[in-house]
């Protein structure tokens, strides 16, 4: 019987698909390795064969080892690095659409503005603290400002904050998203930790309750429905935006409850509150008239019921106010300095409470953006430790 063929001699080390080496011995030719090249990008490529002119196998084994540990060494080429253009365009198409209107408008507009300012072509890794503070510099004088604004001028600090933080997330979101080679689409945020523009004192001011009576007295001669969306945000302590966004079937006269819808808040904080006697008194006599049931908006837009009133119309509302009430000009007093008013009188609450009612996430928020002092709970707190004292000492 003969013998059975033999098999040639072979060796095989490293792992399938990632550093695969064989050596293999050719009667009268040698020994050989062979293995797949690597691809720029670092996959396997085709294979490849190479004499190694000799036939030790143990020394063609240890080769084998050596090239198979080479292989495991080798980093695959990296991507391509990804441009301002490139990340921003990812940004808008995967982030911003999932943001409220005004939020997208303002994507659209600081992307252009940072691509024109730094280049579109720029890699963020070359970014430093000198093109930071140069783009702060200008931004504040006016040398550079989104498209379609015509007269250019200086701008303050929040307006360059604002900015600058979208800037920011944007190079933080590229930190966590894959580039589609096993890497991210930015290593590192280049700004990180920077400081971002602040004024030291910010003028946050508050409406008076004598200011809110003369704009009731003068809100017929504005618009039908400002004096209800005055009341609301007087009473309720909530933005503007969420108010103009109520429906009916979001108002409950019967529990007393307003509900606050989170798609339609600016922070997302969906929650119901009390209604006021205030409050109640001027939403019956909205309705009164007009019996609206259902998904109706409180403050429709003019023409077109099926849509909220917008916030161009509120702002233009209190701005024919401030005008007739002949409020301070310069001092800010915006829908804003309502909601920082409920918020003062409001200060003797408990902060959970306080910021459940009012519609904040973060009681810091509150203490440091909304709340003022005042002379009256100041004399009221001086007297309370008098009395404290005298206590004690009796």
């Amino acid at each position: 019987m003969a013998n059975a063929t033999k098999k040639p001699w072979s060796y095989s080390t490293g792992e399938w698909g990632v550093n695969r080496v064989r050596a293999f011995e050719r009667q009268g030719k040698g020994i050989f390795l062979e293995f797949r090249e690597r691809n720029p990008d670092g996959t396997a490529g085709r294979k490849a064969r190479v004499a190694l002119g000799h036939s030790d196998r143990k020394a063609a084994k240890a080769k084998a080892e050596e090239v198979a540990a080479a292989f495991r060494r080798e980093e695959p080429a990296q991507a391509s690095e990804a441009t301002l253009q490139v990340l921003f365009d990812t940004y808008g198409s995967e982030v911003t659409p999932e943001k409220g209107e005004s939020k997208r408008k303002h994507d659209v507009r600081c992307a252009e503005m940072f691509l024109r300012y730094f280049g579109a072509q720029t890699l963020p890794r070359t970014l430093t603290r000198r093109e930071w503070d140069r783009f702060v510099a200008d931004r504040r004088r006016g040398a550079i400002a989104p498209a379609g604004v015509v007269q250019k001028r200086r701008v303050g600090e929040r307006v360059i904050t604002y900015d600058l933080k979208w800037l920011l997330s944007v190079f933080n979101w590229a930190t966590t998203v894959g580039d589609g080679h096993g890497g991210f689409l930015l290593d590192r945020n280049p700004f990180k930790g920077l400081p971002l523009p602040r004024t030291e004192s910010p003028q946050r001011s508050v409406l008076t309750h004598e200011q809110y009576l003369v704009l009731r007295g003068i809100a017929a001669q504005v618009a039908p429905q400002f004096d209800l969306a005055l009341v609301l945000a007087h009473e309720t302590g909530h933005r503007i935006g969420a108010i103009r966004q109520l429906r009916w079937s979001d108002i409950d006269l019967d529990a007393g409850t307003v509900h606050w819808r989170g798609e339609l808040d600016k922070i997302g904080m969906e929650h119901t509150t009390l209604l006021t006697e205030e409050a109640d008194a001027a939403l019956r006599a909205e309705r009164l008239p007009r019996p609206a049931i259902g998904d109706a908006w409180l403050f429709p837009a003019p023409g077109d019921p099926d849509q909220p009133a917008s916030r161009h119309l509120v702002r233009d509302w209190w701005e024919r106010a401030a005008k007739l009430a002949d409020l301070a000009k310069g001092k800010r007093l915006g829908w804003h300095s309502l909601r920082r008013q409920w918020a003062t009188e409001m200060k003797e609450t408990p902060l959970k409470d306080l910021c459940y009612m009012g519609g904040w996430k973060s009681p810091m928020t509150v203490l440091t953006c909304y709340q003022q002092p005042d002379t009256e709970t100041q004399r009221e707190a001086l007297a309370r430790r008098k009395r404290y004292r005298a206590g004690a000492g009796g």
